[in-house]
């Protein structure tokens, strides 16, 4: 039976799903992979590994977990503060652990991921994306503009002016206190 993944906001590329494992709610900070919603650190991994459709290729195991926690918080740097160059030297530190090697398939050219401790995988694969995100739209990879929220997504808006994760969460509570700090002024 799997469980149903408890985050607000998913189906983010996965760089950035990845940091959404963390997140406030109540206004207490809440991690899927800190034994959250009554599951163990490994089950809050398992929920993220199915979310993202990783199950089938990685195990969801205490090794496994270090690294995408290690992952995690190389990304968290580098999104905070791209210029970071110590925080670019922990995403290639993530990077290490994997490689691409070219295949050909029935379509054609094609990529495989290959991995000297399959551990590594998912990390490996959320700092790949990281990249892939940098190669193609890096001015779109964006942080909830809410004061009070962590989440980060990819602006995929026609003309890229998206400020919140969710204009039904964030974008409405913005809406709503700005309606009344006019109301109160009036």
């Amino acid at each position: 039976m799997t469980t149903a993944d408890p985050r607000p906001l998913t189906g983010e590329p996965i760089a950035l799903d990845l940091l959404n494992t963390r997140w406030v709610q109540e206004g207490e900070p809440v991690d899927l992979f800190a034994g959250a919603f009554g599951l163990s650190r490994v089950e809050g991994l398992a929920v993220w590994l199915e979310s993202t459709g990783l199950a089938d290729r990685f195990r969801a195991d205490a090794p496994t977990l270090v690294h995408l926690m290690t992952a995690r918080e190389a990304l968290a740097r580098a999104v905070a503060d791209p210029a970071d160059e110590s925080a670019r030297a922990l995403v290639d530190a993530v990077l290490e652990h994997g490689r691409i090697r070219a295949t050909l398939t029935a379509e054609g050219p094609g990529e495989r991921a290959e991995f000297a401790d399959p551990a590594w995988g998912p990390a490996w694969t959320a700092a790949r994306d990281y990249l892939d995100l940098l190669g193609s739209t890096p001015d779109r990879i964006r942080k909830c503009a809410s004061e009070t929220c962590v989440l980060h997504f990819h602006d995929t808006s026609r003309n890229g002016t998206r400020r919140w994760c969710s204009m039904s969460a964030c974008g409405n509570r913005a809406k709503a206190s700005r309606h009344y700090a006019r109301t109160r002024e009036r």
